[in-house]
């Protein structure tokens, strides 16, 4: 299949292309398992193969794509007239970043396989974990577990020949209750990557068994709890909540293609510009954020881009200062023609695409933030005279360019003089973007720094729904409004 896939790029390249290259997913496989208070009220599987075709022609991107394997020369033709239809409309011609050329393969860590464990031995999981939960106080309870599985295939024009095996899982628990106002509570857990591994393996009885009881007793406390004050307070965002800050005020703010306006019509823009790279100061020294992809055991780790990069380590933002973009071939080469100088030495390897009939665009890695020198959790509430710990990602409202936010949490816990004083519910916190990180004040040491998952970040149009990760350590920010 190798040696049909090289003929027709060839042809392509003969026929005036000056770039192309294919992705074949020879199998992807994917599962969502869905129970609601014991019932089974999803259980769903999908098989998808296929294969997508970019070429460049003077200067313009088409692109085909079809899971017909009896399509192929069609499909190549067709990639190559839609290039030439683009290349009579486009303003700024597209160069790619230069970059090696790899023959390589790329395993996710995985013992056990999820699509070879029996749909029995799944479902009694999830009947084990809904046993653990249900418990008194809790009116509604969820269990679910998301699998993905692919082969993914990648040829160019540059020699590039590249094969991928990775394997994912989302597990996920969830209870809810009415707290003493009639409102609903809930409190979840979604287990950070504690192991080298993407699979089966992750379902770890001895772990869930804690975890369940824990989210059910914090339930439990919320609905009897007072409800948050509204103040300005010092914050401390667990990982489970400061990985979507992250997110959305960084992560997404530094995909360079937002950056250069890509995104405007639909995710938004970035309050980025490209004058600011090496200048801007993002926020206290405190903060060192890197686009890490080389973390095995994150969905947002994947060998190799979808240009054929092999994955990296960015800095983004070092000791508070921006010194980096999320960025591939393209937008690279893009930014240093605006900017009239090399800034950006090749792709950062963030090219990425949902599946085989999509485009790569910009997307996310694993964007980590460094552990700090701050010590424990423990550590930073005993230094902290007014504050608030938060967890758990309730709610979200962000600015169309990443320049304000503001969150809604699960639960929190009151901090007066050192000392936690007990559970508050309702708790939500905003602020802007640049006052906020710069206001960072405390980032806990590497026992705080967890490893958490997103499975469903969505950008682009037509939209692709991609999946990362984020290492992020306990951190307090000063001067927050809360509750509100």
């Amino acid at each position: 299949m190798s040696i049909e896939w090289t003929k027709s790029i060839k042809k392509l390249l003969d026929r005036g292309a000056s770039y192309a290259d294919v992705r074949y997913f020879p199998r992807e496989d994917s599962s969502i398992l869905y129970m609601l208070n014991g019932n089974m009220h999803a259980f769903y599987r999908q098989q998808e193969q296929g294969f997508g075709v970019r070429v460049l022609y003077e200067g313009a991107w088409g692109f085909a794509a079809s899971s017909d394997l009896d399509q192929v020369s069609k499909t190549f033709d067709r990639a190559l007239d839609n290039a030439k239809a683009a290349a009579r409309q486009i303003s700024r011609p597209v160069t790619l970043a230069d970059k090696e050329i790899i023959s390589g393969e790329f395993k996710s860590p995985c013992s056990e396989d999820p699509f070879e464990i029996e749909a029995k031995e799944q479902v009694g999981m999830m009947q084990w974990l809904d046993q653990k939960i249900n418990q008194p106080g809790v009116i509604n309870r969820e269990v679910k577990i998301q699998t993905n599985r692919k082969t993914v295939e990648y040829y160019d024009s540059e020699g590039a020949k590249i094969k991928k095996h990775i394997v994912d899982i989302y597990p996920q628990i969830s209870v809810m209750g009415i707290d003493s106002d009639g409102g609903m509570q809930e409190r979840k857990y979604l287990p950070p990557r504690l192991y080298d591994t993407r699979g089966w393996e992750i379902m770890n009885k001895e772990i869930w068994d804690q975890e369940a009881d824990r989210i059910v007793e914090e339930l439990r406390q919320l609905m009897e709890a007072p409800v948050c004050p509204q103040d300005v307070r010092s914050v401390i965002l667990l990982p489970d909540m400061m990985f979507l800050q992250v997110h959305e005020t960084i992560g997404h703010p530094l995909e360079l293609d937002r950056i250069l306006g890509y995104e405007l019509s639909f995710a938004g823009g970035s309050f980025v510009r490209l004058e600011d790279l090496g200048r801007l100061k993002y926020g206290s020294p405190r903060l060192t954020v890197r686009a890490d992809a080389t973390v095995t055991n994150s969905p947002g780790s994947f060998g190799f881009d979808d240009d054929g990069v092999p994955c990296k380590d960015n800095l983004l933002i070092d000791k508070g200062i921006l010194v980096g973009a999320i960025s591939s071939r393209q937008s690279a080469m893009e930014a240093n023609d605006i900017l009239g100088r090399e800034f950006f030495v090749g792709s950062s390897g963030a090219a990425r695409s949902t599946s085989f009939y999509r485009v790569p665009i910009d997307r996310m890695t694993n964007i980590n933030v460094d552990p700090g020198e701050d010590g424990t959790l423990e550590d930073i509430v005993k230094k902290t005279e007014r504050g608030l710990i938060l967890s758990g990602e309730k709610s979200w409202s962000i600015g169309s360019n990443r320049e304000q936010f503001h969150f809604a949490t699960d639960i929190g816990w009151l901090i007066e003089d050192g000392e936690n004083k007990g559970v508050v519910r309702n708790t939500s916190y905003g602020g802007d973007t640049l006052k906020f990180y710069r206001n960072l004040s405390a980032v806990g040491d590497q026992s705080t720094w967890e490893l958490q998952y997103v499975n469903n970040c969505g950008k682009g149009a037509p939209s692709q729904i991609m999946q990362l990760g984020h290492g992020i350590p306990v951190c307090r920010f000063d001067n927050v409004k809360v509750g509100s």
